[in-house]
């Protein structure tokens, strides 16, 4: 069940307990609703920060395991092809670290 409709259950099972209940719990089921929504807000941001500290951690691993890679290529592609064989592996460095960052 996606969350809008857990969170619209919730609201309708506050408005029976309330009609069931009187309204001088009113403030205390509201408070509680209130309380409930705060709490998946909280949990929802804590998810997305850890969830931005991975990809950040992927990414930058990726990148510096490309540069490492690319030093030796870097070196065998100058020996062997030239010119043509540096830029070929600097392109790929690039193309890693923009594939990374999406």
């Amino acid at each position: 069940m996606s969350e809008p409709t857990v969170q619209r259950d919730e609201l309708q099972s506050a408005i029976e307990a309330r009609k069931e209940l009187g309204a001088e719990l009113e403030p205390a089921l509201v408070d509680s609703f209130v309380e409930r929504i705060e709490q998946r807000l909280v949990e929802r941001d804590e998810q997305r920060d850890k969830d931005l500290t991975r990809k950040r951690i992927h990414q930058k691993e990726m990148v510096l395991g490309s540069m490492a890679l690319g030093i030796p290529l870097m070196a065998i592609a100058a020996i062997f092809t030239g010119l043509a064989g540096v830029i070929a592996v600097s392109a790929a460095i690039v193309l890693v670290a923009i594939v990374t960052a999406r």
